[in-house]
C-alpha cells in the first residue's frame, strides 16, 4: 500500500467508511481494463475498447435525482421538478445503510480534479463497486498529478454502489435507484444504476451550484478554438450535434461538453469525452469513429457480435444512447492548457424536427437570452413510444436537469459576459428541412459545417440578412459552400401555407414555455 492510497483509507475511515475490503487506489488504465475483465463488467472489442452494459438503466434517471434539503444551501435552490428536496434525515439513514453495505467489500477509488482553471478546481474522490466506472471518472475527469495528490483533500465524494438497491418505502426515494446530492456534508450518492453518466452529470450539477456563486458562468456546452486564438461556445441538448460540431479538424478542442467562463476566459471542467456513437461513420465523424476503435475507450450500450467482438454502432435494440467514454489525450488536435480566451462567437444549437427553424440566423442581445433561457430543441416520431408527431423540448439554460439556481443566475451571468466581451451569438439548426420529420430531410451536415465555418470566420459579417416573419431571426442570404435557397426554411417548403402553419405552432409553444420566466 502505498502512501496516497493509505492517506485515502485513512480520510474514508474518519469520513464513517470502515473495515471496508481491498482499496484499489487510482489504478492505471490496463489494470481497470484487467479487473473489469476479471469481474465480468464487459467484453474487448476487436480493435480494444471495452465494451459494457448498463442495462436495465442505460440513460440518467431525472425523477431518481434529488438535493439534501439543507439550511446551508436551501436558500440557492430553485426548487421544483429538476431539484427535489430530499429531507436530512432520510439522507442520512441512506447513507448508513450505504456505509454498511460497502463493509468487506473491495472498492476502486479514484481521486481527480474538476476544472482547468486553477482558481477554481474542484478535487473529487470518487468510491466506486465496478472497475468500468473507475476507468470511466479516470478518462472523464484530470488526473491529478502525483503533487496534488499529497495530502489530496477531497472538496466532494462521489459513492457509486450500482449493486445496492435503495428501498422507497425506507428510503424515501421513487424507486430502487437514487442520486442524492447534499452540498453541506460535499457528498454524492448514486445507488442502483450502472449508467456511467451519473458520475460525470453529478459533478457538473455541483459546479453549477458552486462556480456562479463566485462569479464564474457554468455551461453544458463544448468549445473550440480557431487557428487565429478565436474561442467559440457550442451549447446544445443531446443529439443536436454539439459534440460533432465541435470536432472541426480545423479548430483545436478544448472540450466536448462543460465548461466554466472566468473573468480569465473559458476553461474545461473534464478531461475526457462521453460521445453519442449510435449511427456513427468514419465519413462524417472520423475522429470521434476511430476513437471507438481504440484501447482506452469505454463503449457504452453498443451492440456487439460476442464471437467475432465485431461492433454494430447502427443498433439501438439496447438503447439509442449508444455512448463512448475518452480520455481527452487521444483526440487530435487539442487547445492547449484545455483552455480558451473570452469567446467571439457563441452557437445555440438545435435539431428542429418541426422543419421551420432556419439553418442559421444571428441573434440580438435580447434574442439570445430568450433562446437561451428556452433551450429548445424537438423530439422526433418513432424515438419513443407514443411520439407519433414532432414534439418540442425545452430545457432552459441548455442543461435544466443539472442546473441548481435559478435559470436567471445563468442567463444574466452570460448577458454580462457577452456585453463584456462582445460576444456574436448564432442559432444553427440542425433539424429538418424542406418538411417537418417524414416529410422533409435532415439538414447535411455538410452545410452545417459550412454555415458554422462562415460565421466563425466573419464571412457572414458583412453579407446581407432578411428578417424572419415569425420568429423575428435575421437571416444571411448569402453563405460560401451552401446553395441560398437552403437558407431560408420557407422557401424549402412546397406549401408554404403548410409551413406558416408549422411555424405559428411553434412560436406559441415558445411563447408558452416562457412564460415561467415572466
Amino acid at each position: 500500500m502505498n502512501a496516497h492510497e493509505e492517506h485515502a483509507r485513512l480520510q474514508l475511515a474518519q469520513q464513517g467508511l470502515a473495515n471496508m475490503g481491498e482499496i484499489f487506489y487510482n489504478l492505471s488504465t490496463a489494470e481497470l481494463y484487467e479487473h473489469a475483465l476479471f469481474n465480468d463488467e464487459g467484453m474487448l472489442t476487436e480493435h480494444g475498447a471495452l465494451n459494457v452494459n448498463s442495462a436495465p438503466y442505460t440513460g440518467r434517471r431525472p425523477n431518481d435525482k434529488f438535493v439534501v434539503d439543507e439550511a446551508s444551501s436551501k436558500d440557492d435552490v430553485w426548487w421544483g421538478k429538476v431539484n427535489k428536496p430530499f429531507s436530512e434525515e432520510k439522507f442520512n439513514a441512506l447513507k448508513r445503510r450505504v456505509y454498511a453495505y460497502l463493509q468487506n467489500r473491495d472498492v476502486y477509488v479514484h481521486d481527480v480534479v474538476a476544472g482547468s482553471d486553477e482558481k477554481y478546481k474542484l478535487n473529487v474522490r470518487f468510491v466506486q463497486e465496478q472497475a468500468y466506472h473507475s476507468l470511466f471518472v479516470k478518462n472523464m475527469f484530470i488526473e491529478a498529478t502525483p503533487s496534488e495528490l499529497d495530502g489530496f483533500l477531497p472538496g466532494f465524494t462521489v459513492i457509486t454502489v450500482p449493486d445496492f438497491k435503495a428501498i422507497p418505502e425506507i428510503d424515501g426515494t421513487l424507486s430502487e435507484v437514487a442520486v442524492i446530492l447534499s452540498f453541506e456534508q460535499k457528498l454524492v450518492l448514486i445507488c442502483g444504476t450502472k449508467y456511467a453518466g451519473e458520475n460525470k452529470k453529478a459533478i457538473f450539477t455541483v459546479l453549477n451550484y458552486l462556480l456562479p456563486k463566485v462569479g464564474v458562468m457554468s455551461m453544458h456546452c463544448s468549445a473550440n478554438i480557431g487557428k487565429n486564438g478565436d474561442t467559440a461556445l457550442f451549447f446544445g441538448l443531446s443529439g443536436t450535434g454539439k459534440t460533432t460540431l465541435s470536432s472541426d479538424p480545423e479548430r483545436a478542442l478544448i472540450g466536448d461538453d462543460e465548461h466554466g467562463w472566468s473573468d480569465d476566459g473559458v476553461f474545461n471542467f473534464e478531461g475526457g469525452c462521453y460521445a453519442k456513437v449510435i449511427n456513427l461513420s468514419a465519413e462524417a465523424e472520423p475522429t470521434i469513429f476511430a476513437l471507438t476503435r481504440t484501447f482506452g475507450t469505454i463503449l457504452e450500450n453498443v451492440v456487439m457480435d460476442e464471437d467475432t467482438r465485431v461492433l454494430d454502432l447502427t443498433s439501438q435494440d439496447i438503447t439509442e444512447n449508444t455512448r463512448a467514454s475518452y480520455t481527452r489525450d487521444v483526440i487530435p488536435n487539442l487547445a492547449p492548457g484545455n483552455k480558451g480566451g473570452h469567446p467571439k462567437n457563441i452557437v445555440f444549437l438545435t435539431a428542429d424536427a418541426f422543419g421551420v427553424m432556419p439553418p442559421i440566423s444571428r441573434l440580438t442581445p435580447e434574442q439570445a437570452m430568450f433562446h437561451f433561457l428556452s433551450g429548445y430543441t424537438a423530439k422526433v416520431a418513432g424515438t419513443e413510444a407514443g411520439v407519433k408527431e414532432p414534439s418540442a423540448t425545452f430545457s432552459t439554460c441548455f442543461g435544466a436537469p443539472f442546473m441548481v439556481h435559478h435559470p436567471k443566475v445563468y442567463a444574466n451571468l452570460l448577458r454580462e459576459k457577452i456585453n463584456t466581451h462582445g460576444a456574436t451569438v448564432w442559432l444553427v439548426n440542425t433539424g429538418w428541412s424542406g418538411g417537418a420529420y417524414g416529410v422533409g430531410h435532415r439538414m447535411k451536415i455538410q452545410h452545417t459545417r459550412a454555415m458554422l465555418r462562415a460565421a466563425l470566420n466573419g464571412d457572414l459579417n458583412n453579407v446581407e440578412y432578411v428578417k424572419d416573419a415569425f420568429f423575428g431571426l435575421d437571416i444571411p442570404t448569402s453563405c460560401p459552400d451552401v446553395p441560398a435557397e437552403v437558407l431560408n426554411p420557407r422557401n424549402t417548403w412546397a406549401d408554404k401555407a403548410a409551413y406558416d402553419k408549422q411555424a405559428q405552432h411553434l412560436v406559441e409553444l415558445f411563447n408558452d414555455n416562457y412564460k415561467q420566466f415572466e
